[in-house]
């Protein structure tokens, strides 16, 4: 345990810091068409309504699927991300850019035609919120900087 900025509980049995909870949320929002894409394969009878449901224009929901593949890049890795220790710094960038993707998107939507909507505007929140969180935390930037052994 080199770093004394955090406590002690933040650090995991092998001394590593431990990724806040607020990230993995900050995940499952950035890969949220995957989660409906597969919430809509568990319920196989309801899975295409579920999908009209949510994305009724089903171009939306393929694009929707490229900026929550360094979600799920990062959720992946993240076990073995000392052992990754190139990768590993570069996904915060990378996931700072699928997130000002998400943010901006939802505006575009609505300048092609899309109507104004409550959830619309809450994601623009939300994902605003999440790209702060992202530049701004201490300790994530901690846990995504290169260790030295």
């Amino acid at each position: 345990m080199k770093n004394t900025d955090f406590l002690p509980s933040a650090y995991d049995g092998h001394g590593r810091l431990r990724l806040p909870f607020v990230f993995w949320c900050v995940l499952l929002l950035q890969a949220r068409t995957w989660v409906v894409f597969v919430m809509a394969g568990a319920s196989r009878q309801q899975g295409g309504t579920l999908l009209d449901l949510f994305y009724p224009d089903h171009d939306n929901f393929w694009i929707g699927l490229l900026p929550g593949v360094p979600a799920v890049l990062a959720f992946l890795l993240s076990g073995r991300r000392h052992q990754l220790p190139r990768l590993w710094p570069l996904m915060r960038w990378i996931l700072i850019l699928a997130q000002l993707g998400l943010l901006f998107w939802q505006p575009l939507l609505w300048w092609q035609g899309e109507p104004l909507s409550g959830i619309g505007l809450a994601l623009v929140i939300v994902d605003g919120f999440a790209l702060w969180w992202l530049l701004s935390n201490r300790r994530l930037r901690a846990c995504f900087s290169p260790q030295e052994d």
